[in-house]
């Protein structure tokens, strides 16, 4: 009956009663000193009696109060769940959508825009860089649902939509099993494929500006059929992504499988993995801790960077749109490589020095979007700016950080 009762019961609620029990132990110990003693004795009693006796009652009364507060706070877990608003849309308006890789860092946050808007969302991962810490916030919902799959293998689900995002998307995750990489990218998009068939549904893969390779045009429109390796270290993920491609327009003109096809360039916000391997982090990481930042090769190779919101933005816009050909989606301003290393620098404070190795193998020189097609066709462009994004992520991984080193001297003790 109590656990009913305090199950129904608001945080408010539960703090004023916990007030109030606090107030009653402190009375209890005034009384309790009163009794021990007695308004006479305590006048011949010895002042190191009193101390000591005075002490084992407040050591009680702060053991009652600390299994107090562990019982709110087991309550508060056993309670309702508080979720994130989310819109209350009609059947007709409501989808079902499904997002493979989505509890990966772009996914969580598309998944995240989805609920939010109301629609009903499954997110099927197999965990490999995907962490379920990021969907958390979602789990117990109606609208939610996660499935712990890897898409090399079938699935069976009704949906309306499929957003298409699972790999690993950066150097050190997809060359840790290169032949796995090429098995999510063809046999996981060949599954998607296969279930957008069956069902009618719409889907949508996220490819990469990496199927452009190292460019001799600058910069890259969706016209441009790249410069690729197809035998080094990264065409797992390159040719991965390009079949994947080809997979989609040859469903699209045998099946009448309706596709989209996202060119993701760089992207950068919170719920990055801080050990991924990508320039962003590995600055921002190295800056907090102090470390030297590393700049593999000259430091003059460029990239665009664009903020995870902006991304999410341009996913929706060409799912729920009419065009049909692949779309860049990316930030169009370039920085060099150096350059973005000093920026981040600035932004942390840190001192720490520069240091210069190696060029990585088919690492590209160049790469900056040409987003002509997505301003015209689905009326996107990027918002948010570059000092903002950054400062959002510095934020966030100074969090994680500081929540590591917590939990490295929690371990130690």
């Amino acid at each position: 009956m109590v656990k009913h009762l305090y199950g129904w019961m608001s945080f408010r609620m539960r703090l004023k009663i916990c007030y109030i029990m606090l107030c009653v132990f402190s009375v209890t110990l005034i009384l309790t000193t009163y009794h021990l003693f007695g308004a006479e004795d305590i006048q011949n009693e010895p002042k190191s009696h009193i101390v000591k006796k005075s002490t084992e009652t407040l050591y009680i009364m702060d053991k009652k109060i600390q299994e107090l507060e562990d019982r709110i706070i087991q309550l508060e877990r056993n309670g309702p769940k508080k979720f994130p608003n989310v819109k209350n849309l009609s059947y007709k308006d409501k989808k079902r959508i499904l997002v493979s890789g989505g509890a990966g860092f772009v996914g969580s946050h598309l998944v995240d825009r989805l609920m939010s808007d109301g629609h009903s969302v499954t997110v099927v991962d197999n965990f490999f860089t995907g962490n379920k810490k990021n969907i958390e916030h979602w789990i117990g919902h109606n609208n939610f649902e996660v499935i712990n799959h890897d898409i090399v293998n079938p699935l069976f689900i009704e949906v309306d939509q499929i957003y298409h995002l699972a790999s690993p998307a950066s150097p050190p995750h997809y060359m840790l099993n290169p032949v796995k990489t090429i098995k999510t990218n063809t046999l996981g998009t060949i599954n998607m494929l296969g279930l957008a068939k069956r069902v009618g549904a719409r889907l949508l893969v996220a490819s990469t500006s990496e199927v452009y390779g190292d460019p001799e045009i600058h910069p890259q429109s969706e016209d441009y059929w790249g410069h690729v390796n197809p035998i080094g270290p990264r065409a797992c993920y390159d040719e991965g992504k390009r079949v994947a491609e080809a997979l989609c327009y040859a469903y699209a003109r045998k099946e009448n499988i309706e596709v989209r096809v996202a060119r993701i360039f760089n992207t950068y916000g919170p719920r990055m993995h801080i050990h991924d391997g990508r320039v962003v982090s590995n600055f921002i990481f190295q800056a907090l801790e102090n470390l030297p930042t590393t700049i593999y090769g000259t430091g003059k190779q460029t990239r665009a960077f664009q903020y995870i919101t902006d991304l999410v933005e341009g996913l929706l816009a060409l799912m729920n749109g009419n065009y049909s050909l692949p779309v860049n989606l990316g930030n169009p301003d370039e920085y060099a490589i150096e350059e973005f290393a000093y920026l981040i620098k600035n932004f942390v404070g840190s001192s720490s020095p520069i240091v210069f190795k190696e060029s990585l193998e088919d690492d590209p020189q160049k790469r900056k979007p040409d987003i002509t097609r997505a301003k015209t066709y689905l009326n996107w462009s990027p918002k948010v700016m570059l000092e903002e994004g950054i400062q959002k992520t510095v934020d966030y991984f100074r969090k994680e950080v500081e929540m590591s080193r917590k939990q490295e001297n929690s371990n130690m003790k």
